[in-house]
């Protein structure tokens, strides 16, 4: 349970974070110009660190209101679950920030590129690898 609770603080403050400066992003001089495709990517990026934000601290709560409830197992479980949909979430929100940025600075081409490379990186890096390994070791 230490392990897991250690694991999910990384991942909250990063996310808190990004959650913090996305709601900043408005507010900026610069947002009034965006494109209609920019303020969606936008809005989804937001609530896509708002879900992980949600999935990331459920298990700091769950584990406070069992606490001593003999539910261990079941927090440890649930709470595994929850980080995992939770970084999925992190991956969209950070992956909607590289594709409204790149598309501020770069042409579509190049947005494209830069956007699928780092989905290709979260997806490989998060998800193929570790499970690649969970089934090769049965």
């Amino acid at each position: 349970m230490a392990e897991l609770l250690q694991e999910v603080r990384v991942a909250q403050t990063g996310t808190q974070i990004l959650f913090a400066f996305l709601l900043g992003v408005p507010f900026t001089q610069r947002f009034a110009d965006v494109t209609s495709f920019q303020r969606s990517v936008y809005f989804g990026t937001l609530l896509a660190a708002a879900v992980a934000s949600a999935f990331l601290i459920a298990p700091s709560a769950y584990h406070r209101i069992l606490f001593r409830q003999k539910e261990k197992q079941f927090v440890i479980e649930a709470s595994n679950v929850l980080i995992i949909v939770g970084l999925a979430f992190v991956a969209l929100a950070m992956s909607g920030v590289i594709l409204l940025i790149t598309d501020l600075l770069y042409s579509e081409t190049t947005t494209a590129i830069v956007t699928a490379a780092i989905v290709l990186v979260f997806v490989v890096l998060w998800y193929v690898v570790p499970i690649a390994r969970r089934i090769r070791e049965g």
